[in-house]
């Protein structure tokens, strides 16, 4: 029999959504946050991105995942609580649950929708397995209030989403996981490393403009959550490598002269004016090895593909700094 996966409520409200495009966009030159791609049709859309040719990351971390689980469940250790901050799909967690027998597994996502139905397909499909989800900014440190005592916590953070934060936010962000999870807590997390600029163009300039409908989904969530009007097509996707900042930037372009309106303001683009809307950092194994320590981490196995296109870190959290922010929610 299937156990009931329980839903924990700390969902953004709409007031932090328009403050934050707001501002991003009063700002010079504009930002939005990456954070608010992740609507359901941009949940959907990202996951299509993992399936494609072009992007190695997925395919290559799963590889790495699936041959290297039966070290991570000896490094994690039997009966943990397993924590999965931006959790999405939940797809790459399948590949370890058997293998580390979690006694919880706790997804974290900003998708409210999406979140409630992967946890309860996940549910189904591990009956012995605890799911209690929390539909949060993972961005934020979470006071998760159902957190058994006792229990040694490990976080999977997969996808190499720790490089959409600048590297400094990386380390404030690293310093709320080990808080989480708490002294002699683990982590696991997906590093993509620095490689041929010409493969990063092509995982995020691909063929089928996948990546770019998930890119411009963005600006119809802003204009059917605040009213928006933004036109489309007076936009397009542009993705490239910057070597010296290691990073690969995302932008939505003007395409002409226009105006945009939110809630009675106007925003005037000029041709060629960009909203950015996400880094991709990539790091080598010795610098994000350096950025963990400076969150309280220390390295206890690193593995990485014959190819050197991607890592895998599993570290052990030492006495932590206090947790930045805290909120709590009611289960459903």
């Amino acid at each position: 029999m299937a156990m009931k996966a329980y839903f924990y409520d700390y969902h953004p409200a709409p007031a932090d959504f328009f403050r934050e495009v707001v501002d991003g966009l009063r700002r010079r030159p504009r930002y939005i946050p990456p954070k608010f791609f992740y609507d359901d049709t941009g949940s959907r859309l990202f996951d299509a991105i993992c399936k494609l040719p072009e992007y190695y990351l997925t395919r290559t971390e799963t590889r790495l995942l699936q041959d290297k689980r039966s070290e991570i469940a000896e490094l994690a250790g039997p009966d943990c609580v397993l924590v999965e901050p931006g959790s999405g799909s939940s797809d790459k967690v399948r590949l370890l649950l058997d293998a580390l027998r979690p006694r919880m597994y706790v997804p974290i996502d900003i998708s409210k929708d999406y979140l409630r139905t992967v946890a309860d397909n996940l549910a189904a499909d591990y009956p012995w397995l605890e799911v209690r989800a929390a539909c949060a900014d993972f961005t934020q440190l979470v006071d998760i209030p159902f957190f058994p005592a006792g229990v040694r916590r490990v976080a999977f953070f997969p996808g190499s989403s720790i490089g959409n934060f600048d590297p400094d936010a990386a380390v404030v962000f690293l310093r709320d996981i080990a808080a989480m999870v708490g002294p002699g807590g683990g982590l696991l997390i997906g590093v993509d490393l620095k490689k041929d600029p010409a493969l990063l163009h092509a995982a995020y300039n691909d063929a089928q403009q996948v990546t770019a409908a998930f890119n411009l989904n963005l600006l119809s969530r802003i204009n059917r959550e605040l009213e928006a009007d933004f036109r489309l097509d007076d936009f397009r996707h542009q993705a490239f490598y910057d070597p010296a900042k290691g990073r690969i930037e995302m932008h939505l372009v003007s395409r002409r002269d226009q105006q945009v309106h939110i809630d009675g303001e106007v925003f005037e683009f000029h041709a060629g004016e960009s909203i950015q809307t996400e880094n991709s950092y990539k790091y080598w194994v010795d610098e994000l090895q350096q950025l963990a320590a400076r969150a309280g981490f220390t390295p206890q196995r690193v593995w990485t593909d014959a190819e050197d296109l991607f890592s895998l870190h599993f570290f052990v959290a030492q006495p932590s700094p206090s947790p930045t922010f805290s909120t709590r929610g009611e289960a459903t």
